[in-house]
């Protein structure tokens, strides 16, 4: 009987996973079907030079580059993309292998972990073919010495074993593009930085563009877009293209359930609100950072306070955060840490750190 007992008790757990298996599996399956926000912007990508907005002269030099290297049967020298993230780095170096007539290969400066990461990608290239490497400044310093090599003589030395064993492998590589990206281009080191043949900063981007990219998204997600609200949603992005189709993808959402056949002003700013970001641009954290800098009664806030006061990692505040704040001229940064500004106070409706003491003195 006990073991009549335990034999279905076996079956109905062996059941009951085999079920629960099917379900993550399903689910699995689900999500992978999903549209999802990689896909989304990637679809959105311009497919040639002359389909990318904005950045016109780093466009042109990128194109007299390659059209004078394939002049010459060659391919063009390595490429160094940087600058804010968002403004168009990865589909530029998407573009540049498309113009190339080659193939992509990405990966980032984090997963290159050793040096044998990074020769399994280097021997798999074709002549020819483009190595995009985002965040580029990330790699590790023992796998950037192994790129010296293989920028500027094609070749890399892997070594094998250790001790009395090692050994030297020399391995000739096709020639490649290498194609870096890079939102922190001071942290590179000089001879890296001196092995790349193109250099190009990367700028936010101007309303005028924003609203031509936004308009052109629109036409391929077939949501067609009112002017105003064109303008509402650029005008709101921090000059970066991949927060306006971010925008617009919400609007577009919320003209959908609202059943409304194109993205109208009013829904583009109810939208905005929606997602917390008002008429300067500012995101709750934004607004965090400026009320914190504020509290300080105009004394210099060091970047690791900022951070643990706001809750969000050093990196991500002065690379996505503080660029935006410091154009509008909402905070400084001074040699002992960063200020809210006049008109950073107004932007949150607070008065300027001083200001009561200052009103007090004078009654």
């Amino acid at each position: 009987m006990e073991s009549n007992a335990e034999e279905q008790t076996g079956s109905a757990a062996s059941v009951f996973h085999t079920e629960r298996l099917q379900e993550v599996l399903a689910g699995l399956a689900a999500s992978r079907a999903e549209p999802r926000e990689v896909e989304f912007e990637n679809s959105l990508r311009p497919r040639s030079f002359e389909e990318f907005v904005g950045q016109r002269q780093a466009v042109e030099n990128l194109r007299v580059a390659i059209r004078a290297a394939a002049a010459r049967g060659e391919s063009p020298d390595h490429v160094l993309l940087s600058g804010p993230p968002g403004l168009g780095k990865t589909s530029l170096a998407r573009l540049i292998a498309s113009e190339c007539g080659s193939t992509l290969h990405s990966t980032t400066g984090p997963a290159l972990e050793r040096a044998r990461d990074l020769v399994g990608i280097l021997t798999k290239l074709k002549r020819g073919d483009v190595l995009f490497i985002d965040e580029i400044h990330r790699t590790p310093v023992t796998v950037e010495e192994y790129l010296y090599s293989a920028m500027e003589d094609f070749s890399v030395e892997l070594t094998l074993d250790q001790g009395p064993d090692a050994r030297v492998l020399p391995l000739k590589l096709e020639r490649f593009v290498l194609v870096g990206a890079t939102t922190r281009e001071g942290l590179l080191s000089a001879p890296f930085r001196g092995r790349f043949g193109v250099l190009e900063r990367l700028a936010p981007y101007p309303d005028e563009d924003l609203i031509a990219i936004v308009v052109r998204s629109a036409r391929l997600l077939g949501m067609p877009i009112e002017a105003g609200a064109a303008q509402a949603l650029a005008a709101r992005s921090r000059g970066t293209p991949r927060v306006v189709n971010r925008f617009l993808r919400r609007a577009r959402d919320l003209a959908q359930v609202s059943g409304e056949a194109k993205v109208s002003s009013a829904t583009a700013l109810e939208a905005l609100r929606r997602m917390g970001v008002d008429e300067h641009g500012l995101e709750e954290l934004d607004r965090r950072i400026l009320h914190c800098l504020a509290r300080s009664a105009a004394r210099p806030i060091g970047l690791k306070t900022i951070a643990a006061a706001v809750g969000e990692a050093e990196d991500t505040i002065e690379d996505v955060f503080e660029p935006h704040l410091l154009r509008c001229g909402f905070i400084e940064r001074t040699s002992r840490g960063r200020v809210i500004t006049r008109s950073g106070c107004a932007a949150i409706g607070v008065e300027p750190p001083g200001a009561a003491a200052r009103a007090d003195l004078s009654a």
